[in-house]
């Protein structure tokens, strides 16, 4: 893979319907998807700021629409283990490592690999011993806006010695248009009969949970607060919804493994991916510490992020179907497509 120089630039994406998207090279992050509402106004679905500056971590820390890596979510004790080896990684949430270290991909400023009206590729190096993990990784991430109104993204990844790597999008989505009111309203639902239970420290038990019969059961439409602050154990320890779903698509992004809908706008946002899980994040640690977009106050709940993803501490709970791992020689490949739409008339 070439990588061209690179600035702090900001790309704008367009289709034949009027659907826009923004990304900066800054974190590969989507700055802005705006799609029309069910009357044709058009509305910014995804949480961010004004000024392309306050995505920097000196003036704000956060993950707004960021690609995640190397490892999305969390790794108990920080720590990961490859051929015998202990590899030791920042601990920047308590014990634990979130989303690849206190510099995470996500502050990167990502190099410029090709542009044009629709797409847009972006390129990162990232060194051996990067944030503590093994091998020197070269990665790839293609956005592409079609005419049926998808923003669909492809992360690609190499390595030359033995890794690990889990990407995803950390976009806080929030179908309203309007992140003065929080996503409770929106309806959720997750194809997934399984999910991973969390310890006191979000890492996962080990355990492949059935929802049937409790608050995680997305199976059916249901608003996403309809059950958050049930007397359910997993939603003290989350503060709310902070959960991997074990997606029954096992990889298929020809169906969809998840949809969200506002009752509001009318929009619909239907995820289709290649991973095995999808971590639901419903915003619990926002806490109007943050001013965003049009100078309004993010407060607790006002973005849902879906991220498509390995399960969280894949590399050391060594779930087969969750494989984390990448070599030299072996190309790693994640797909997920982000499809809008209007809810069709009852």
């Amino acid at each position: 893979m070439q990588f061209k120089a690179h600035e702090m630039r900001l790309f704008n994406l367009g289709n034949r319907n009027g659907m826009k998207a923004r990304v900066t090279n800054l974190g590969g992050r989507v700055v802005s998807i705006v799609v029309p509402d069910k009357d044709g106004f058009p509305r910014d679905v995804v949480l961010g700021f004004d000024r392309l500056e306050d995505y920097r971590p000196e003036n704000h820390l956060s993950d707004f629409g960021a690609v995640i890596g190397r490892y999305a979510n969390r790794l108990k004790n920080g720590q990961i283990t490859i051929d015998g080896k202990i590899w030791q990684l920042p601990q920047n949430d308590g014990p634990n490592c979130l989303h690849g270290g206190p510099n995470g991909w996500q502050y990167h400023d990502f190099t410029v690999v090709a542009e044009s009206e629709k797409q847009l590729v972006l390129g990162l190096l990232s060194p051996d011993g990067d944030s503590g993990f093994p091998g020197e990784v070269r990665s790839r991430i293609t956005y592409t806006l079609s005419d049926d109104n998808a923003l669909d993204i492809e992360y690609e990844a190499i390595t030359d010695k033995p890794t690990v790597i889990n990407m995803t999008n950390h976009s806080y989505f929030n179908l309203n248009g309007d992140a003065s009111a929080d996503i409770l309203n929106h309806l959720l639902t997750i194809d997934a009969d399984r999910y991973t239970p969390i310890e006191e420290s979000f890492i996962p038990t080990g355990e492949l949970a059935e929802v049937d019969g409790t608050p995680m059961d997305f199976r059916m439409a249901k608003t996403v607060g309809e059950d958050i602050s049930a007397d359910f154990e997993q939603l003290r320890r989350g503060r709310g919804y902070d959960h991997n779903w074990v997606l029954n698509t096992r990889g298929d992004d020809t169906r969809a493994c998840a949809r969200l809908e506002s009752p509001v706008t009318g929009i619909v946002m239907e995820v289709f991916t290649t991973e095995p899980g999808l971590q639901v994040y419903t915003g619990n640690f926002l806490n109007g510490s943050m001013t965003g977009k049009g100078g309004v106050v993010y407060q607790q709940r006002v973005g849902i992020c879906l991220e498509t993803q390995k399960f969280p501490d894949s590399p050391n709970q060594k779930w087969p179907e969750s494989n984390a791992f990448l070599r030299p020689g072996e190309l790693y490949r994640s797909r997920t497509r982000f499809q809008f739409g209007i809810v069709s008339a009852k």
